[in-house]
């Protein structure tokens, strides 16, 4: 693992090393999974992993933002943004309980 970030590579070798399954193999298995999900967001569907969290969908609507340097009020478009929420039991093993 690379200064604090776990990486696709990081998470197919291990996958490697505890199934038994090849590198080439591990690596097609996290790309599909990672494909599936980001599929899956992309047709406005929230994704759910128990025990792990969920990435949510939000629309934001449009509303006036300001320049923070000039003033100046700038209209900000209507958007889509994604949240992650932790479960209850990652919050805790992040919280070192």
């Amino acid at each position: 693992m690379a200064a604090g970030t776990l990486t696709r590579a990081d998470i197919a070798a291990r996958i490697n090393h505890l199934v038994g399954l090849s590198r080439n193999e591990a690596a097609t298995i996290v790309e599909s999974i990672l494909d599936h999900m980001s599929d899956a967001l992309a047709e406005g569907q929230n994704v759910k992993i128990s025990g792990f969290g969920t990435f949510v969908l939000r629309d934001k609507a449009q509303r006036i933002g300001r320049n923070p340097k000039t003033g100046v009020e700038v209209p900000i478009l209507p958007r889509r943004v994604m949240t992650f929420r932790a479960s209850q039991s990652m919050r805790g093993r992040v919280a070192g309980g």
